[in-house]
């Protein structure tokens, strides 16, 4: 889309999702938060992080920069998380803002605007109007907050910074900054510069005092040494230098320029795709977000809410990955703890995969790239500690299960992990076409992960080719055969083989690729009708274990469909309802969000299991699953998911309602293929993605198709299916 098209569209899009106030483009409350995890809103420029609170006398603003973390170089072994072996991802520190004279307040609002990221507090005190702004600069590489009223001299207080990390502030001029090393010799700093009008700012001991001031733009900036290179030793230069440098450059715009850039970078990203499901009652609409959500678990209907979960994953992928730096982590970047639960690491068994799944399918390509450059840093040390772990003569290499950003392995080995990452890189490929970044980047990953395997696999009298000592995360015992590693090295070999047929290259070994995806041990059925986790038939039909790994076929992978493979499909479909209690001694129990298991009530096996029944065109149950996550405790008031945070159950549901309303990984654009019925009346989608390079719009009225529109850069042939027909159409120039 050329820039001018882009603009009409972004002012069109800011104004179509403005129609009803506040709805799924903006989350509002009438109070300020008091929990970090459950109440307070972020913002991120896929580097630097904040959570505001919005507090009346105090501002409290916890920030991150994604580099901050503990543990040792390449480390291999155990799930140490302080400050060595394989470390964790640390809190970097916290800005307040200490106001006099602002009580009796009235008419409270804060608000965080998931298209343009812009954080808004204002409420009345003493007769005074206050608003407060706040946003991450993505060109300008700062954090922003503005504080403006309808008085002059409005504003008195003091500014702190202080480091999580032990680290001294220092003030002078009008600037407060802290730089320290952790323990792992990782240097840190950050640097704080107030600009004011009217009034006067002063140094008192570590703050900053301001009297008397009419308005206050606070630019904030942290990093670290990290350089994501292992030939590097993971460090780099300095980080205050270049702190330095990028305060210099923002403080060069004024305030309204900076929110102009913000707003031109940011919306090329967040307004890039849109759904609309339904229109929510104006009643509920007038409502702020945390009692909407209350209503909608009571069972109310929402589908704006239900929206603004879609546009809440798009906007925490876009403040937390963005090219050139670290993908997101398991709470996105976002971290107020120096012991976060899980490290707030990279768990490649679930976790980071499903951060992604939103990427390619909402349009989000370029949020993909981190994870990329993840991937092929990482690859030297994961092959150190593979031949360590699996002989010295293993090519290629996998992962432990969770993964550091200098090169380290924690806990137990997840040995396909490496396939796993292959369909990411795969993937990119296949909704993007850039050819360059095929040959360039794809398909070395893809071709060094097949000879891993090909040096592992283990074959059974009959010919068969089995993973040897699996396991079904994280589901029983290590052994032979597991459904889950078995699907996954189908699903890299088929992928391998699509990108050398691309490019044209290495036909020898694509024959072999070849043989050994065909002699793979299959996937079974097994004596209840159920798709089997193991070579053996015993699973149990009574098991609601939150895992579902042995369907990685259905989702995110592609083996198991509908239209290719019935029978495996109707097969999966048992194992789903079985997993969610309504198999075994519950068979004749309906299926409902009340029935799941409580085991099966995670954060992200709800957008788990929603993606699969997209998958199986059950749109009722993939509808119950958001319903579910957005009822059993999963989801706070700030809409971040699980407890204690947990973002890819945030992530997770977006990819997930994609899969509701179009698909395309059997080789055709489906549109609509899973709509439930509380969807069908009206609605439209303006900007998915489709596998081949494709653009899709879309509208519909009483579950029928009634106009869609598919693009790509070249107008090229594509089969499309609507309304159940199949018919071949030309795309329209993007």
């Amino acid at each position: 889309m050329n820039y001018i098209k882009k603009a009409f569209f972004v002012a069109f899009l800011m104004v179509a999702m403005n129609t009803h106030a506040d709805n799924g483009v903006k989350m509002w409350y009438t109070q300020p938060a008091q929990k970090w995890d459950t109440e307070a809103l972020p913002i991120g420029n896929g580097r630097l992080g904040a959570m505001l609170f919005g507090d009346i006398n105090t501002e409290h603003i916890q920030f991150n920069e994604q580099s901050l973390w503990s543990g040792d170089n390449n480390w291999d072994g155990a799930y140490n998380t302080g400050d060595h072996g394989f470390g964790s991802y640390r809190n970097f520190g916290e800005l307040v803002i200490d106001f006099d004279n602002l009580n009796q307040t009235r008419s409270y609002k804060r608000s965080l605007d998931l298209i343009s990221g812009i954080h808004t507090t204002s409420f009345a005190s003493n007769g005074v109007k206050i608003q407060r702004k706040a946003f991450a600069s993505h060109p300008d590489e700062v954090l922003v907050f503005r504080y403006m009223s309808n008085k002059k001299g409005a504003f008195s207080g003091k500014i702190s910074l202080s480091s999580a990390q032990g680290a001294i502030s220092v003030a002078q001029n009008a600037e407060l900054n802290f730089a320290g090393e952790m323990p792992n010799k990782l240097k840190y700093a950050a640097n704080l510069h107030l600009e004011h009008d009217g009034g006067t700012v002063r140094v008192e001991g570590d703050k900053l005092v301001f009297e008397k001031c009419n308005s206050l733009v606070i630019y904030l900036d942290a990093r670290t040494n990290y350089k994501p290179d292992y030939f590097s030793n993971w460090r780099g230069a300095d980080p205050m230098p270049l702190i330095q440098k990028e305060q210099a450059s923002a403080q060069k715009w004024s305030y309204e320029e900076l929110v102009k850039r913000h707003i031109n970078d940011i919306t090329h990203l967040t307004a890039a795709a849109v759904i609309n499901i339904g229109k929510t009652a104006d009643s509920i609409l007038a409502l702020p977000t945390d009692i909407r959500l209350k209503k909608y678990a009571a069972g109310g209907a929402d589908p704006d809410l239900e929206e603004m979960m879609f546009q809440y994953g798009r906007y925490l992928l876009v403040g937390s990955s963005r090219p050139g730096g670290l993908p997101a982590n398991l709470q996105g970047l976002w971290n107020n703890s120096n012991t976060p639960p899980w490290a707030s690491d990279y768990h490649n068994n679930i976790n980071v995969q499903m951060n992604y799944w939103p990427a390619e399918s909402t349009n989000l390509s370029e949020c993909h790239i981190p994870l990329m450059d993840f991937i092929a840093a990482s690859a030297e040390p994961c092959r150190i500690a593979t031949r360590k772990a699996f002989g010295e003569n293993t090519r290629g290499w996998t992962a432990r299960t969770s993964q550091s950003i200098f090169g380290g392995n924690g806990w137990e080995w997840n040995i396909p992990a490496s396939a796993w990452y292959a369909q990411h890189v795969f993937e990119h490929w296949a909704f993007t076409m850039d050819k360059s970044y095929l040959e360039k980047t794809a398909y070395p990953i893809l071709k060094e992960t097949c000879q891993y395997w090909e040096d592992r696999l283990k074959q059974l009298p009959d010919g068969t080719l089995v993973v040897p000592k699996g396991w079904s995360p994280e589901h029983g015992p290590r052994e032979d055969g597991v459904m889950h590693d078995q699907q996954l090295v189908w699903d890299l070999f088929q992928n391998y083989l699509e990108a050398a047929k691309v490019l044209g290259i290495d036909t020898e070994y694509q024959i072999k690729v070849a043989s050994m995806k065909q002699h793979l041990a299959p996937n079974k059925i097994g004596k209840w009708g159920q798709l089997q986790e193991w070579q053996s038939d015993r699973d149990d039909p009574d098991d609601q274990h939150r895992h579902t790994s042995h369907l990685f076929a259905v989702f995110p992978g592609r083996q198991i469909s509908v239209a290719n493979t019935p029978e495996l499909a109707q097969a999966a479909i048992i194992s789903l309802r079985a997993r969610s209690g309504n198999y075994g001694k519950n068979i004749n129990t309906p299926f409902t969000v009340a029935s799941t298991g409580s085991d099966s009530r995670h954060s992200w096996t709800w957008a788990w299991r929603c993606a699969m029944w997209a998958r199986m065109g059950e749109g009722e149950k993939a509808g119950m699953m958001i319903r579910g996550l957005l009822t059993y405790n999963t989801t706070s008031a700030n809409l971040f998911t699980y407890a204690p945070v947990q973002l890819d159950g945030n992530f997770g549901i977006t990819g997930a309602i994609a899969e509701m309303l179009l698909q395309s990984h059997t080789g055709e654009i489906h549109l609509l293929p899973a709509l439930p019925q509380a969807w069908k009346a009206n609605g439209s989608i303006c900007g998915l993605k489709a596998r081949g390079g494709f653009t899709v719009d879309c509208s519909w009225k009483n579950g029928k198709v009634t106009s869609y529109k598919i693009r790509s850069l070249t107008p090229q042939k594509v089969i499309v299916r609507v309304n159940d027909e199949l018919k071949e159409v030309t795309s329209e120039k993007l």
